[in-house]
């Protein structure tokens, strides 16, 4: 393929609830949307920097400079025999995985589209098993002003269809909160996500959390640390899931190589993309550990990007990808929507990504449009 022009869409979405979290509180999302247009084929990616630098260093300011002055230059006129090509292209600038991941995604949506398949049908080559039609998720509950309104908020969920719920948690915020929900609902799938608000001092009060049978705890302890995450997890039962800390692929393998955690969560964005999320899936799964794909508030967009990747056979527990009506109403896409009597979203069949982007709404939520052209 080769990459002949580039829209990208700095867009503005207000979220249908306020999504409170151990670093604040978002009620409106900026993102970045990228339109890569190759031999009569568009490919869509998504940008998942946000307003602020609360989850990572990258910015939709930052990304956008990024993108703008290295990463699309870099890639102009280009072509490229398969997505893994991209790679090298983008090398040169160190990190800024997110602004990384639109440019990936979308080289992926074209690939597949060439080909005739869906995103979901691509990745899964490598595979004996094809890509799961239906992946299971679960919802993400932020911090909420009581324990009776978060045991309201889920009870609003699970009669939804949602079969697993992410608490999110932070200190003062945690023990009560679990074992009241644990209480309310003794047969849900329940986790909690802490956000890097803990310490490894702070092992003593995650310990009180091991007899609430939880599927896993994300993320305790410092977003970039990988270390004490080694240190905490022979102290507690409960299963510990590393998420802002995996960034790369080399820091998935000295999370492996420390017995830094039980799980990974994999954010395409976050990794760079597609290529190293699969590659992530791969170590993964070779070394025994749990995965699952996670959200950042994505687009249709996005949305259908992570539901490929999460039909990889080894995504086995409920992703962060909850129907749209939990974020935006109305998308900038058609709305996915939950498979009530199983917890699950269908996966996009059709080329690419499958899906049709709404030319009206995402005019009228763009603040700022440039285009590029070799």
């Amino acid at each position: 393929m080769k990459i002949e022009k580039i829209d990208l869409y700095h867009i503005s979405q207000q979220l249908v609830s306020p999504f409170r979290t151990s670093f604040g509180v978002q009620e409106q999302r900026d993102c970045l949307i990228l339109a890569l247009h190759s031999e009569g084929l568009t490919g869509w990616g998504e940008c998942v920097a946000t307003n602020d630098p609360g989850y990572c260093y990258e910015t939709v300011q930052t990304a956008r400079h990024i993108l703008t002055d290295f990463l699309i230059p870099a890639v102009l006129g280009q072509q490229l025999a398969k997505p893994a090509d991209l790679l090298p292209l983008l090398a040169p600038v160190r990190g800024h995985p997110l602004a990384k991941a639109a440019l990936d995604q979308a080289v992926w949506d074209v690939a597949a589209q060439r080909e005739g398949v869906s995103l979901a049908q691509l990745l899964a080559r490598p595979y004996a098993e094809g890509p799961r039609d239906r992946v299971k998720v679960g919802v993400s509950v932020g911090i909420q002003p009581s324990i009776k309104a978060t045991i309201q908020v889920i009870e609003g969920y699970v009669a939804q269809g949602y079969g697993r719920i992410k608490l999110k948690i932070k200190p003062g915020i945690d023990v009560e909160l679990a074992q009241a929900v644990r209480q309310a609902f003794p047969d849900l799938l329940l986790m909690l996500d802490a956000n890097s608000a803990y310490t490894l001092a702070d092992a003593p009060t995650l310990q009180r959390m091991d007899d609430l049978d939880l599927l896993m705890i994300e993320q305790p302890l410092a977003y970039d640390d990988i270390h004490q995450h080694g240190q905490l997890r022979p102290l507690l039962q409960t299963p510990l899931c590393l998420d802002e800390s995996i960034t790369s692929l080399a820091q998935a393998e000295l999370a492996r190589d420390l017995q830094a955690c039980d799980i990974i969560n994999v954010k395409p964005g976050r990794v760079g993309g597609w290529t190293v999320a699969r590659q992530i899936h791969d170590l993964g799964r070779k070394a025994g550990l749990g995965l699952w794909v996670g959200g950042m508030l994505e687009t249709g967009i996005g949305r259908a990007g992570q539901l490929a990747l999460a039909a990889l056979p080894g995504f086995t527990l409920p992703g962060d990808i909850s129907a749209t009506e939990r974020y935006y109403v109305p998308d900038i896409t058609a709305p996915f929507y939950l498979n009530r009597e199983d917890s699950t979203i269908s996966v996009p069949a059709d080329p690419g990504l499958g899906v049709e982007v709404d030319w009206g709404q995402l005019t009228a939520v763009t603040r700022h449009k440039a285009s590029f052209r070799a």
